[in-house]
């Protein structure tokens, strides 16, 4: 499906959001990539977001690849609008453990009010990828006025 955004200004838009997340500040997430209806964010290895088994911790992994999803959603959305998570789900494949991982937010179905997204988390080892969780996620457009 190719997606479009409903603004040329969209990436700045989503950029400077994601500055204000203070969220993101503290666990150390870097936005990657932004674009029509596709987010990525970058999360390095901390002990200090781990859980006792060395982990990074599920409520971290799911904090990354919701703001994923959100912003992922937002880049459709009228640019007026601002983006709430209703919904979602998540499961996790695979133990949290390694230096880097992947947020990746992908928009299933854009709408007026409400948009489906899908989200993963990968890790990174060495060249390869693997799939630590995944998510399915509801948003909403809400008014900023």
């Amino acid at each position: 499906m190719h997606l479009r955004a409903k603004d040329e200004n969209f990436v700045n838009r989503i950029s400077a959001s994601f500055k204000k997340q203070g969220v993101m500040q503290a666990i150390g997430g870097q936005l990657v990539k932004v674009e029509p209806g596709e987010v990525h964010i970058e999360l390095p290895f901390s002990e200090k977001l781990t859980q006792q088994h060395g982990y990074i911790h599920a409520g971290i992994l799911t904090t990354v690849v919701d703001s994923a999803c959100g912003y992922a959603a937002w880049t459709l959305m009228d640019p007026e609008a601002e983006v709430l998570t209703i919904e979602y789900k998540v499961n996790f494949l695979l133990p949290a453990k390694g230096k880097d991982f992947l947020a990746v937010g992908h928009v299933v179905k854009p709408g007026r009010t409400i948009t489906v997204c899908t989200g993963e988390v990968l890790v990174k080892n060495g060249s390869e990828y693997k799939t630590v969780a995944i998510m399915q996620a509801t948003m909403m457009a809400i008014s900023n006025k």
